[in-house]
């Protein structure tokens, strides 16, 4: 087992329970494990010892909602300006010609983004499966994570509700509900490892109320606790949901999650922005996680998430990217900078300060995730995920005054280390071992060859906005 040795910090912020920092701190860790931490530890060398003189480590933040194919169909002119209805149905059609290598690709991209940004742990949401391709997708980004090597939590989606069937979706994209539930099985039986440091674990994912049946939330809300795996899906978005859902069921949201099982501590969502105090206490009361998106929330006109109602009913409430389609990045440093303004301007001077939101990207999304007792914070017999800066670069020049709010408020969201599991992945801004030119070469060919597939297929002009009506 190799061993590794932090050293010398300039402060370590490990979100503890008493949210402790160490000034001048070391850090002694072996395999994964973080075996001590403090001013003053009594481990001088170890396999591998970095000196982080000048330096403030972070636990790692946790990502707890996105969907990595979508790399591939950031800044599309076409899909700028609209609401999420509207910027589904256009990104269907482009999405419906994915291929195998399409999603290790934008996976490599989106994730070495987000390892760059201090990102440790992903939370993925796959749920297009196109017709035409093979239906074993989510392997490629299983295989992608294991390459860059950071700790992945893929949700197994899906969507069986086609246009056909009065779903939001092409028919040409969604599955049958056998293969789904088959497919799932499969995913969860071949990968799914439930032990503290696993680097890979599996949830079940339906993608959202207007595009899988009552009878697949409840079979997949089954498949998933027979398993023992946790649930996750796209809840209380948009009020357009909403209307669906009424007009349809004749149900709100949540009703809908109720009496198809999909309520409980091993359950998350993702959004949850047009809950009502009603369904927010029993949420609270339930042990349900919401992933908060901020900045797609933004683009996409949503809403704005009522995080402190949330947070004040003891709601377990993580932090996501979402995307990248609708956030045009995979930046998770980023995403808390824009969730702290974005709550200054709704709540003023009462909002999250900068710790506050730093503390829902790691505390907070590990028990999102379901993974406290190994993730989220710095201490020992935790895994040793974590981002280091350097207070030695130019933007942080002359804001050298509260160690926990540097990277939040300061800086740009690129980090100088990344250590994964006690491994170092990225060093010096750069992921370890990957050619990060040649990834994005391939990847924008694979992109523009998918656009232009659409293009030629619907006869519409991806690279040029929507008139306004």
């Amino acid at each position: 087992m190799s061993s590794l040795l932090i050293k010398n910090a300039r402060n370590i912020i490990t979100m503890d329970n008493d949210r402790n920092q160490y000034e001048g701190g070391s850090m002694y860790i072996e395999g994964q494990e973080i075996i001590a931490i403090g001013e003053d530890i009594p481990y001088q060398t170890a396999d591998k010892v970095i000196d982080a003189k000048g330096k403030i480590i972070f636990p790692g933040l946790i990502n707890t909602h996105h969907h990595l194919y979508q790399t591939f169909t950031r800044n599309i002119p076409r899909a700028q300006d609209v609401e999420l209805f509207d910027w589904l149905i256009t990104l269907y059609d482009i999405w419906r010609y994915l291929r195998p290598e399409d999603v290790y690709l934008s996976a490599m991209v989106g994730l070495g983004e987000l390892l760059k940004s201090g990102c440790t742990t992903v939370s993925d949401h796959f749920y297009v499966f196109p017709n035409s391709v093979s239906g074993e997708l989510i392997d490629e980004e299983i295989r992608a994570a294991a390459d860059l090597g950071i700790r992945f939590f893929p949700t197994r989606g899906s969507m069986s509700l086609g246009r056909s069937k009065g779903g939001l979706p092409p028919d040409e994209v969604v599955q049958d509900e056998e293969t789904i539930l088959r497919d799932s099985r499969r995913v969860i039986e071949t990968y799914h490892d439930a032990s503290k440091f696993s680097m890979l674990r599996i949830g079940v994912a339906p993608c959202s109320p207007f595009s899988v049946s009552k009878d697949l939330l409840t079979e997949s809300s089954s498949l998933a606790r027979t398993y023992g795996v946790r649930m996750h899906t796209h809840l209380a978005e948009t009020q357009d949901e909403e209307d669906f859902c009424r007009e349809k069921l004749g149900l709100r949201p949540l009703e809908l999650m109720e009496e198809t099982g999909w309520i409980g501590e091993d359950v998350w969502y993702a959004h949850g922005i047009w809950f009502n105090d009603e369904e927010i206490t029993k949420l609270g009361a339930c042990g349900c996680g919401i992933a908060h998106c901020p900045s797609s929330n933004m683009k996409l006109s949503s809403g704005t998430f009522p995080i402190e109602k949330m947070l004040a009913n003891n709601v377990n409430v993580g932090l996501g990217v979402d995307g990248s389609a609708s956030n045009d990045a995979s930046s998770m440093l980023l995403e808390v900078k824009i969730m702290n303004l974005l709550h200054k301007l709704q709540h003023g001077s009462t909002a999250l300060s900068a710790e506050e939101c730093l503390y829902v990207a790691t505390r907070g999304s590990s028990k999102v995730l379901g993974w406290e007792d190994a993730i989220g914070s710095l201490e020992v017999g935790k895994a040793a995920d974590l981002f280091m800066i350097d207070t030695n670069r130019l933007e942080f020049a002359g804001a050298l005054f509260d160690d926990t709010s540097l990277p939040v408020l300061t800086g740009t969201a690129q980090v100088d280390t990344t250590i994964v599991g006690g491994k170092v992945v990225v060093e010096g801004g750069r992921l370890v071992g990957i050619n990060e030119e040649q990834i994005a070469f391939q990847a924008q060919i694979a992109a523009n060859r998918m656009l232009e597939m659409a293009a030629k297929n619907t006869n519409v002009n991806y690279r040029r906005r929507r008139s306004k009506k």
